[in-house]
Order: C-alpha cells, then structure tokens, then sequence
C-alpha cells in the first residue's frame, strides 16, 4: 500500500510537472505581444509620456501595429509632440494593419492636431466601416470632431 501510494504521488507530481510545463508553451503569441507593451502602457496610463517612448524603444517591435501606434500616441501626447514622428508611426501602424482601430482613433486626432478636418472625418468613416458607429474608437474621434468645429476648426484636447 505505502508503495502504490508513493507510485501515485509520483504520477500525480509528473503530470502537475508537465502540465504547467505545457501551459506555459500554449500562451497565444497575441498574449506574449501584449505583455511586452506592458510597462509602457502603464506609463501611458500614468501621462508618463518619455518614460513611454522608453519603455516601448526598449521592447522595439517595428513589426507590431500595437507598438507603433503607441508610440504614434506617446509621441503625440508629449510634452512637445512630434507630430510628425507620431505620423509616421501611425502610418507604419495602419500598413500593417488596416482595421487598427486605435491608431484610426488617434490618427484622426493627429489630423484635427494640424487642421486636417477632411482625413479626420475619413479616418472616422474607416471605424464606421471596421467597427460600426458605436464602438469606443468611433465614438472618440467623433467627439473629438465635435469640439474641433464647435471650437471654430481649432482642436481640442480631450480630458483624457
């Protein structure tokens, strides 16, 4: 009895061993991704906007639309925006990715930034096309449309 009990003990420990192994392997590459903008979507979050563009030179993933359009995003929102900088990540966003639907949002910000009204509501009708009128990006970028005009075309930032 003592030696089938520490056989099953044994088993139980191998399988607890190889299953947590093989659940580490399984994590979606999207989650891996996600993790790596980790520290600079928490300097975003705390308007830390160098310590964003930081942390998100540190990871350095060109490839990933997330990564430029948070960079597109910090770069705009600094202390002294790099518009054109920031464009250029939007940019790098969107040809990887068409249908991101925050660098559509932010990258229509950036155009009622330099008084471009005319890509501004093309880039709304974009997120009307990906994700409907009533999608959290939409609804942004048309508010933000709002208050450009109703500020005479002169843009309006946000509370956030």
């Amino acid at each position: 009895m003592n030696t089938t009990f520490a056989r099953l003990l044994t088993l139980s420990t191998l399988a607890l061993a190889l299953g947590s192994a093989f659940a580490a392997d399984s994590a979606p590459p999207a989650a891996a991704a996600a993790d790596k903008l980790g520290a600079a979507r928490a300097q975003i979050a705390a308007k830390n906007w160098s310590g964003a563009i930081d942390e998100l030179k540190k990871v350095n993933d060109a490839g990933s639309a997330d990564w430029n359009n948070l960079m597109g995003y910090s770069l705009r929102k600094a202390k002294t925006p790099d518009l054109a900088a920031s464009e250029k990540f939007y940019d790098t966003a969107l040809r990887i990715d068409p249908k991101h639907k925050g660098t559509l949002e932010y990258s229509g910000e950036l155009f009622l930034m330099k008084g471009d009204l005319p890509n501004a509501e093309q880039r709304l009708a974009s997120l009307n096309k990906v994700c409907g009128a009533s999608c959290d990006e939409t609804v942004e970028l048309k508010k933000a449309i709002e208050r450009y005009k109703a500020a005479g075309n002169k843009y309006v930032a946000s509370n956030w």
